[in-house]
């Protein structure tokens, strides 16, 4: 693979979201009325009805893992970012990959410590294979500290020290490029609490940016430049769009979070050619998210200028994006 594929195992922020019997009801009465009295020769047969006739909200959903999102395109090895509830998923799915041939090396690139994006670690299968290697980057010191509170007896019945897997904590300096699994790589600092860290990934002129937890306030957009050049000419960037921008300025400002509005204005101004909206608010609905989307992609139509268009899309549990 030339390029990066990336893998979207959990987009939620905050706290995981299960789809409710009230949610899947609505959707169910929501698709009946579309079709409007047809009758179907098989579910196939109706499936490709809703495919082409139903929004997304409506014949999908947007998920509920929180956040985990995997590179592939590294050299002999997974690549994830975060460890949120989306972990477990894509550890099961590694067991049936490994069984093909691909080596159980797994480069974790953390970028904060908080519950969500931890919580998935301990019923990731793969840390209790004596076989596996798994390498933790972070750009905290205490990353390691973090995954053993979490198992300790008070929280969890299994402890840190019974998984089998070799493990190994890397500590990097924001600023300082660096190369894990055949691809180049580097972090910068955020503004959250206890400190976030934002990557970008690259391999063959291509880059992958994954930012999120970090909060940009609109009236310091200009001290906004080293992300602009952080961000410099991506080809997708997976950004921190929990909130809308009444919401930041209103109500959530200081929480550590950013905007669809923000997170275009960055990408604008970076030249990156590809928003994906991510860590989406636990409160939203599919159709709050759906909405937030169209609307995103109208503010950019709006803003754009004499730029070259911005795509905008929006992250779920599935989803895959080759770059």
């Amino acid at each position: 693979m030339n390029g990066m594929r990336v893998r979207f195992w959990g987009t939620r922020g905050s706290l995981p979201v299960a789809l409710t019997a009230t949610t899947v009801q609505a959707k169910i009465a929501k698709a009946l009325v579309a079709a409007g009295g047809r009758s179907f020769a098989s579910e196939a047969e109706a499936a490709a009805f809703a495919a082409e006739n139903l929004d997304f909200a409506t014949n999908g959903a947007y998920g509920g893992a929180t956040s985990c999102v995997e590179i592939e395109g590294a050299e002999g090895a997974f690549v994830i970012c975060d460890m949120g509830s989306g972990l477990r998923e894509f550890g099961i799915d590694s067991f049936r990959r490994i069984a093909g041939g691909h080596p159980a090396v797994y480069h974790f690139f953390m970028s904060h410590l908080h519950w969500d994006h931890i919580m998935g670690f301990p019923f990731f299968g793969p840390a209790f294979n004596p076989n596996a290697t798994i390498v933790i980057h972070s750009g905290h010191a205490d990353a390691e500290t973090a995954l053993r509170r979490q198992q300790e007896e008070i929280s969890f019945p299994v402890p840190f020290d019974w998984l089998r897997a070799k493990f190994e904590f890397v500590v990097h300096e924001p600023g300082v490029t660096f190369e894990a699994a055949g691809l180049t790589v580097s972090l910068t600092p955020q503004h959250h609490s206890h400190d976030s860290y934002g990557y970008r990934f690259e391999k063959n002129g291509r880059a992958v940016i994954y930012s999120t937890d970090s909060e940009h306030k609109v009236e310091n957009m200009d001290a906004e430049a080293a992300f602009e050049a952080f961000f410099a000419g991506a080809d997708l960037v997976i950004c921190d769009t929990m909130y809308s921008l009444g919401d930041t300025v209103s109500l959530k400002q200081d929480w550590g979070h950013s905007s669809n509005v923000v997170a275009v204005d960055l990408c604008h101004a970076a030249g990156a050619k590809t928003l994906a909206l991510f860590h989406h608010e636990p409160t939203y609905t599919d159709d709050d998210v759906q909405r937030m989307h169209a609307e995103t992609i109208r503010y950019e139509e709006l803003v754009r200028g004499e730029r070259p268009p911005l795509e905008v899309i929006c992250a779920y549990d599935g989803l895959e994006v080759e770059v």
